[in-house]
């Protein structure tokens, strides 16, 4: 159940970030339902690869497809208000997807009794992957490789929940929350990573 209901948050946060930059780029109506979808899916399909299990396993999914298509219908329709205030919505909603996504991922490779690495890197790849996609297919810079920090807070949630700390369900909705408020305020301060260029300034 819980592992449903992280896919769900995770599925309508995505979609809809995925639908705002698909307008943001001028995207018609068939691009940006197909960069909701990629948005949303894209990262579990990547995870299941990675650990090895069959990525057909998505089209099984068909509650969680209906609820993308319905928010990017109406995000479609009725975005007036929301592609004005992107950097404050949108990166709201991109922040909840990546920690419940990340969440989710985790517990995924918990399930399959993977080691703590293939947790980790089941939940930055399911966190950031449809971000990564998304980014790319918009023609944008991909907030994970150069940005606020972004994946680190999807690695952080996987250790947490590779060491197996939680003992309720109610945890794992905290560290969602936790995870999430990290990355909005990696956002508002500027949080970054060290960075190194070749290039001669």
């Amino acid at each position: 159940m819980t592992w449903d209901v992280f896919s769900l948050i995770g599925t309508a946060a995505f979609a809809i970030s995925g639908a705002i930059v698909a307008m943001e780029e001028d995207f018609d109506m068939f691009g940006v339902y197909i960069l909701g979808m990629v948005t949303a899916f894209g990262g579990g399909a990547v995870r299941n690869v990675f650990i090895g299990v069959p990525v057909s396993v998505l089209w099984g999914q068909e509650l969680f497809f209906t609820v993308a298509s319905i928010l990017i219908v109406i995000i479609f329709f009725f975005s007036g208000y929301l592609l004005k205030t992107w950097n404050r919505w949108g990166s709201y909603f991109d922040a909840v997807g990546l920690a419940a996504f990340a969440i989710q991922g985790a517990l995924m490779a918990v399930e399959l009794e993977m080691s703590l690495f293939a947790v980790v890197a089941a939940a930055v790849l399911t966190g950031a992957g449809g971000g990564v996609i998304r980014d790319l297919l918009a023609g944008r810079q991909p907030l994970v490789f150069k940005s606020d920090i972004y994946a680190v807070w999807a690695a952080l949630a996987g250790v947490i929940v590779g060491f197996d700390t939680y003992i309720h369900d109610a945890a794992l909705y905290i560290l969602l929350v936790v995870t999430a408020a990290l990355r909005m305020l990696s956002i508002k301060f500027h949080w970054q990573l060290p960075q190194r260029s070749l290039l001669p300034k």
